[in-house]
């Protein structure tokens, strides 16, 4: 799902992750997806599996597959 929000040029993307299991686990995903590009806020929540991404434009969903791959977790996609 991808929202725009009230900060102009900014949007907000919801993707389901899997494996995240407690706060180091969110830490992991939200350092590497906040890297990416154009990524202005990362928050992630091992409880539900769902990272909020803030972001200047619409991400390539391989490069935040890469990110989530190498903080050592599965992207199922966007929630």
């Amino acid at each position: 799902m991808s929202v725009q929000t009230g900060a102009p040029g900014s949007v907000t993307t919801v993707y389901k992750v899997s494996g995240m299991s407690c706060g180091h686990c969110e830490g992991a995903v939200s350092g590497e997806l906040s890297e990416l590009s154009g990524v202005s806020s990362v928050q992630a929540v091992a409880s539900s599996g769902e990272v909020t991404v803030v972001s200047a434009a619409p991400l390539d969903e391989e490069a935040v597959r890469a990110a989530v791959d190498e903080a050592g977790f599965e992207l199922v996609g966007k929630a």
